[in-house]
């Protein structure tokens, strides 16, 4: 698949850390250019040091409207074009109130909401205002958890978390079916549990790992790592899918189809 992404220009909406920092690796790879954003100055200085020339890196709150159209900006200003985005951002609202349904927060449904869903909108609806100014087509990838459809009741009880994830596909569905006729496609990746920074709670709590051995078991079972995704990142936002929509692809180390054992 070498220069898969060759000549594209690609905006990654949390694109500084974790997994839309190793999908942004992926794509330069690939012979793409990437515009990464992300909230924290400092990441996004070490994002645009390691990535180089073929980057564009951004410190800017997905949750502000213009912070995407700014980035789709800067990706046709610098690199000639706009092709393809990947919406990574969004998170936990564990700190903030979210929970199990009877003990969620007002403040903390509406952060987690935020975080994960007006995110996404507004980076989703300005991709497909530019590409169909552009008239060109495009590909929109948008991150999804496999929480939203496969509960995990457990460890993983965050109830507006789980809603947003489920709304991503919806979300994404309902673009695929009314901008295929633009040739502008939307897919979901959902992950299960990824070591990432939103992640260090599950990281480091040995039971959760126990139970991830059987819920997770392939390869081993492990923690998934952010590179599992990028081959399929790769694939969703290059022209090797350019006959796919409206599709959700779990890359989940075997968790939607294993039981899973815990002690209790």
């Amino acid at each position: 698949m070498a220069d898969a992404l060759h000549g594209k220009s690609i905006v990654i909406i949390g694109g500084t850390t974790g997994l839309g920092l190793s999908a942004a690796r992926a794509c330069i790879a690939e012979g793409a250019r990437v515009v990464v954003v992300g909230r924290n100055a400092e990441s996004a200085h070490r994002a645009q040091v390691e990535l180089g020339s073929s980057c564009v890196a951004l410190a800017a709150d997905a949750t502000d409207p213009t912070t995407a159209p700014r980035a789709i900006e800067q990706a046709v200003t610098h690199f000639g074009g706009f092709h393809a985005l990947y919406h990574v951002a969004g998170g936990s609202g564990r700190k903030m109130g979210d929970g199990p349904l009877h003990e969620i927060t007002d403040e903390g449904w509406r952060f987690t909401l935020d975080l994960n869903l007006t995110s996404l909108f507004n980076s989703n609806r300005a991709a497909a205002r530019q590409f169909l100014k552009q008239g060109s087509g495009g590909s929109v990838l948008n991150m999804g958890s496999v929480l939203g459809w496969s509960p995990s009741p457990a460890f993983f009880t965050t109830h507006a978390y789980a809603a947003t994830k489920s709304a991503i596909v919806g979300f994404t569905k309902s673009c695929a079916a009314y901008y295929a006729t633009h040739d502008i496609r939307f897919n979901v990746l959902a992950p299960a549990l990824v070591e990432t920074p939103m992640a260090q709670r599950a990281a480091s709590d040995e039971r959760i790992q126990s139970f991830i051995r059987t819920k997770q078991p392939l390869d081993g079972g492990r923690i998934g790592r952010p590179d599992d995704l990028d081959a399929a990142a790769v694939y969703f936002l290059s022209d090797g899918s350019k006959f796919v929509t409206g599709q959700v692809l779990a890359v989940d180390g075997g968790w939607c189809v294993s039981e899973g054992q815990t002690d209790e």
